[in-house]
C-alpha cells in the first residue's frame, strides 16, 4: 500500500523528477508526459462519473478503468530493464485488456447502428465520456512515441490505452440513450 505523508518535497523545483526506479528525469520526459496524460485521462472519467452518477450502470466498470489507469501510470513511470530488481514493478496484463474487450461487446450489441460519424455531443455525461475518449488517445499516442523512441514500455499498456478509448466511445453512446440522442455528423452541412 503506499502511504503518502509530505504532498511537496522542492525536488522538482528544477524541472526534474524521480521515476519509480528512482532514476531521475526531466519533467517533460516522453516518459513522464505520457503517464501525465494517462492522469488526465482518469481525472476525465472521473467528471464523467460525477455526471452519470452511481446509480449508473457504467459507473462500476469506470471505477474499475480509474483504478486500472493507476496501474498503467505505475507500469509507465518503471521503466522495464533486464536488469534484477529488489522488487517486482506492476504491469498492466493482457486479462485487463481483454476485460475491456469484454465490456465494448456488451455495450456495443444494445447501440443504435451507426450510419454516421458522431459528433461529441449530446447528454452531458457523454460529451464528458468524449472527452475522456480524446484524452485516452493523446495519452496512446504518447505511449506510441516513447516505444518508437527505442524506450523500454509494457506493449499491453498501448493495447490497454486503445481499447479503452474504444470503450469510452461505446460507453457515450451509451450514455445517450444507447445511441438513439447521438448528435450526428452531417458533412458539409454549415456550409451556405
Amino acid at each position: 500500500m503506499v502511504r503518502l505523508t509530505k504532498i511537496y518535497t522542492r525536488s522538482g523545483d528544477a524541472g526534474r523528477t524521480r521515476l519509480g526506479d528512482m532514476s531521475e528525469t526531466d519533467k517533460h520526459d516522453l516518459r513522464v508526459d505520457a503517464y501525465g496524460d494517462v492522469d488526465e485521462a482518469n481525472s476525465a472519467i472521473g467528471l464523467a462519473r460525477s455526471a452519470l452518477g452511481t446509480a449508473h450502470t457504467l459507473d462500476r466498470v469506470l471505477s474499475t478503468i480509474q483504478n486500472d489507469l493507476f496501474d498503467v501510470g505505475a507500469d509507465l513511470c518503471v521503466p522495464e530493464s533486464d536488469q534484477p530488481r529488489e522488487w517486482e514493478p506492476l504491469r498492466v496484463k493482457a486479462d485487463q485488456v481483454d476485460a475491456l474487450e469484454t465490456h465494448i461487446d456488451r455495450l456495443n450489441a444494445d447501440l443504435e447502428p451507426l450510419n454516421s460519424f458522431i459528433l461529441p455531443a449530446g447528454s452531458e455525461a457523454s460529451a464528458r465520456l468524449h472527452l475522456a475518449r480524446t484524452v485516452c488517445r493523446r495519452a496512446e499516442r504518447k505511449v506510441s512515441a516513447l516505444l518508437a523512441s527505442g524506450a523500454e514500455v509494457n506493449s499491453e499498456v498501448l493495447r490497454y490505452l486503445n481499447r479503452l478509448s474504444d470503450l469510452l466511445f461505446v460507453m457515450a453512446r451509451t450514455a445517450n440513450e444507447n445511441g438513439k440522442a447521438d448528435v450526428l455528423w452531417v458533412p458539409g452541412g454549415q456550409r451556405r
